[in-house]
């Protein structure tokens, strides 16, 4: 099965020159940890969390409403193509300890895989229980 066919289509991104507190409201309002950023011209360029925001905005006392997404989010971010399968994307988000996979086409952000998304299919349990595993393995080369 192509990850195109599970994946979340409708997704919310920013802009690097948004505000931190606009990312926080957006997730507020929709309920979701964490916004693939977009930069004019060059496509998906990071994704800002929760976890973000707190560590290194909030937890360094830097003001929600002037500091820019961009001196926050993670760049770079491990993304997978719209033609990938779904195998091969549990396999990435296992590997790389990710719970949301933002899926590209030409570097354009064109939907998001999320844990979720991998629990409410039927046929990927195991997969999904897998990754989760994978996922909560504590990442020794993070300290």
């Amino acid at each position: 099965m192509k990850i195109s066919e599970i994946m979340t289509k409708e997704v919310i991104s920013l802009s690097v020159d948004d505000t931190v507190e606009r990312a926080a409201q957006i997730m507020k309002e929709y309920n979701i940890g964490s916004i693939p950023v977009n930069t004019q011209g060059r496509g998906l360029v990071g994704i800002i969390t929760d976890r973000d925001i707190i560590l290194r905005c909030v937890a360094e006392g830097k003001d929600i409403k002037v500091q820019k997404i961009r001196e926050i989010m993670t760049s770079n971010p491990v993304v997978g193509d719209e033609n990938i399968n779904v195998n091969d994307a549990t396999r990435i988000m296992g590997e790389r300890q990710i719970r949301r996979l933002p899926i590209t086409s030409d570097n354009e952000l064109i939907g998001i895989v999320t844990l979720g998304d991998l629990a409410l299919e039927p046929n990927l349990k195991q997969e999904t229980t897998d990754v989760l595993g994978e996922i909560s393995i504590p990442c020794s080369h993070c300290f």
